[in-house]
């Protein structure tokens, strides 16, 4: 039986704003409009006709009134979903759902941040610590932290390398070369990565994302509307979501992700399998998080993240293009990075992607994750209904 959701919905327009950093007088709100300036004018869309709003922003506790009002957008249908990093994949989901239910007709999913011009704001105030008093005697420094111990853990079961690990970044690199608008651009070797100063072991800081500003935005409609559009469409044929744990040290198994279930329904809902997928855009935090996702998604099996990396196999070139864009890695990640992931996965399955084009592409992942191996949904993008 097929799924009603299942290309029910269509993305029609995708858009970055400036990035990299984007200096002292620009702030949050004015990445998220350049974005959806740019997302309306790829679908043909006037700004006029969206009643759907989705945003999550750092910070913003009440997020899409911050950004209506920006916008000057009154929506009939408001979603400010906040579960990290996969909060806009999420947001995919919810907008299909809406869409279908004729809750809005046209939605706009936007995010932005100014992480790293932050950084250097005189007078800066961070953001309180979010640290349980359980897990604050043993002063964690949240989230290399986290990361570092689902990374030695599974080093320790499984038998995954450093080196392995490094090929993560190594790989992301290359793909940032083909990107004239990826962060870092300069030749990365596995002894780079690995002679590169420590931070949490087994991590050195070429295993951890970059720290960038930047915003993007998203137009989805239903598939059976704006079929004048100037661009082409691409269906959302499967969704999934889930969490586990809030605190690293609540999470049940420190090698298995709640990627497992919202990638088992992700994959249901489309009918699809793994093999059937050809780009896989995989939330890259750190270096150990696509070889987690590679996993827990289906594409090998437990414990074969490692090896499965090896040797260019998720790099231009191999057998499963992952985060060809450059991803959080080498791209960009202004704190949170998943609208990033669903962008470029619209861009391959378009054939818009430029240099790093990946050829034949029908099918493509986009896979979100929040908090410390927290939250993961699973989106999966087809040019075909």
């Amino acid at each position: 039986m097929v799924h009603s959701l299942r290309g029910a919905a269509a993305i029609r327009g995708v858009a970055e704003s400036a990035l990299g950093e984007v200096g002292p007088d620009r702030f949050a709100l004015d990445l998220i409009g350049e974005a959806a300036a740019g997302a309306l004018a790829d679908a043909g869309i006037d700004k006029s006709a969206v009643d759907g709003l989705f945003s999550a922003v750092v910070g913003r506790g009440m997020a899409n009134l911050d950004v209506g009002e920006y916008l000057g957008i009154a929506p009939r249908y408001t979603d400010g979903t906040m579960i990290g990093g996969s909060s806009f994949v999420s947001h995919v989901h919810h907008a299909a759902i809406a869409l279908q239910a004729g809750a809005c007709d046209v939605a706009l999913i936007v995010y932005g941040s100014t992480q790293r011009t932050d950084m250097r704001r005189p007078g800066r105030v961070p953001y309180p610590p979010e640290v349980p008093n359980y897990e604050a005697p043993a002063r964690p420094v949240h989230p290399v932290t986290g990361y570092s111990l689902a990374a030695t853990r599974h080093m320790h079961e499984f038998g995954t390398t450093r080196e392995q690990l490094a090929e993560v970044a190594v790989s992301a690199r290359r793909w940032a070369q083909l990107n004239p608008k990826a962060f870092k651009r300069d030749p990365l070797t596995i002894a780079d990565v690995l002679s590169a100063r420590p931070v949490a072991t087994p991590f050195t800081t070429l295993d951890c994302c970059l720290v960038t500003d930047g915003g993007g935005a998203i137009v989805m409609t239903r598939a059976d509307a704006y079929t004048d559009a100037p661009t082409v469409p691409v269906y959302l044929l499967g969704a999934g979501e889930a969490h586990s744990h809030r605190s690293i040290s609540q999470m049940p198994d420190l090698t298995t992700t709640a990627a497992r279930q919202s990638g088992a329904r992700a994959f249901e809902m489309a009918g699809l399998t793994p093999a059937d997928i050809d780009v896989a855009q995989l939330y890259d935090a750190f270096t150990i998080n696509p070889i987690l996702f590679l996993e827990d998604l289906g594409f090998c099996a437990k414990g074969e993240g490692g090896a499965f990396v090896e040797g260019g196999r998720i790099a231009p070139g191999g057998e499963l293009p992952v985060n060809t864009n450059g991803g959080g890695l080498s791209f960009c990640h202004p704190g949170m990075y998943g609208i990033f992931a669903l962008i470029e996965a619209v861009r391959q399955v378009r054939g818009t992607a430029g240099e790093r084009q990946v050829p034949d592409v029908v099918t493509a992942v986009a896979h979100g994750n929040g908090g410390q191996l927290s939250s993961q949904v699973t989106a999966i993008l087809s040019r075909e209904r």
